[in-house]
This record gives C-alpha cells, sequence and structure tokens, in this order.
C-alpha cells in the first residue's frame, strides 16, 4: 500500500503521461484536469485533446464520462489527480454503473493538490489503496504502477485490458515549469473537439 514517502519517490510524473501520450490513438479522445492539463498540452497537442478547466477539481472524469456514452465507438482517455479524485470518489461507481466499457481512467498520485499550491491532500500520509478502491467499485481492469520501466513495458498491454479501466501511476511533483503556464484557450479546443466529432 501506498505512503508519502512512495510517491515523493515515484516515477516522473512528465515521463508517465509521455509513455500515455506516445500510445495514444489517432481516434481516441483524451480529457485532462488540473496539473495533467498543463502537462499534457506540452507533450503533443490534437484536437480531440480537451484540457477541461485546471481550476475545476475533479471535472475531468465526469467529463470523459459522458463523451464515452456519447461516442461509444471511440475510446476515452481520463487523467486526473488524486486530489481531484479525493472530491469525487462516487463518480467511480457512476462509471461502473453507466455502463460504458470504452473509458480509461490514469490516476496522477503525488499527495499533493498540486496547482494550489502544493499543499498535501489528507490521504497523503495514509496507505489508501486507489487501485484497491476502482476494483472493489467494478472495475474490471485496475492497476498501478511505481516504476517507470515496469510502466513503459506494460503500458500498452494495460490499455487494452477490458473496461473500463483504472490505472494509478505513482508520481513524484510536477517540475515548476510545467505548472506555470496556461491550457490552450477552452474556446478554441471546443471549436476543435465539434470539428472532430462531426458536431453541429
Amino acid at each position: 500500500m501506498p505512503t508519502r514517502n512512495d510517491r515523493s519517490s515515484g516515477m516522473s510524473v512528465v515521463e508517465a503521461l509521455r509513455v500515455v501520450a506516445d500510445l495514444c490513438c489517432g481516434q481516441q479522445i483524451v480529457v485532462t484536469n488540473q496539473g495533467s492539463a498543463r502537462i499534457w498540452p506540452k507533450l503533443r497537442r490534437r484536437p480531440l485533446d480537451v484540457h477541461y478547466n485546471p481550476s475545476t477539481m475533479s471535472g475531468a472524469i465526469p467529463l470523459a464520462l459522458g463523451l464515452a456514452l456519447a461516442q461509444r465507438h471511440r475510446e476515452v482517455l481520463a487523467i486526473s489527480g488524486d486530489g481531484s479524485l479525493l472530491m469525487s470518489l462516487g463518480s467511480l461507481v457512476t462509471v461502473v454503473g453507466s455502463g460504458a466499457t470504452n473509458l480509461t481512467i490514469v490516476l496522477l498520485d503525488n499527495g499533493l493538490y498540486e496547482v494550489t499550491g502544493g499543499q498535501e491532500t489528507p490521504a497523503a500520509r495514509m496507505a489508501i489503496d486507489y487501485a484497491g478502491i476502482a476494483r472493489a467499485a467494478g472495475f474490471p481492469t485496475s492497476l498501478e504502477f511505481r516504476d517507470l520501466s515496469d510502466w513503459r513495458a506494460r503500458a500498452a498491454d494495460v490499455l487494452t485490458l477490458p473496461g473500463p479501466r483504472f490505472i494509478r501511476l505513482v508520481v513524484s511533483a510536477a517540475p515548476a515549469e510545467y505548472l506555470t503556464g496556461s491550457t490552450p484557450p477552452l474556446p478554441e479546443q471546443l471549436a476543435g473537439l465539434k470539428t472532430s466529432l462531426e458536431i453541429a
């Protein structure tokens, strides 16, 4: 089970996300939130990437679920932080209850409310088994990774396992330079998304 020290010595969050970005297929929708909404655009930019209100905590999973239900022929990936998930643990039950199988949740767990100043979350010093919580909620695939080489070696296979999928990545804090930039303008993002989804 995780401890605060495990998180502080976790894999590089940038490199962990780079693994996901490199595997992201052309028709997959990606929804980021909070810290990941500022890191992902530096790794890749596509019209199907939605960097959703980095100041709106816990928004990534519900938005991604809505897109997964509306676009059942596409895979949808939600990237969220542990602080955001703690604010909406019930979203895991909602995902399973919806019947959506084309959704993957990647949890970046560093024990911090990163974009609000780096405060520890209430769970930072506790042994919280997020993958176990997702498994108990009914996720058929629920795994965790703490080592970057292990994640690199297994990510491609894990992302093809039965969905919905929950993947907890134990990561270190993001480099400061990744948190100071802004996300692409939301109207621009939404216009690109609507065009890509062929929504009038």
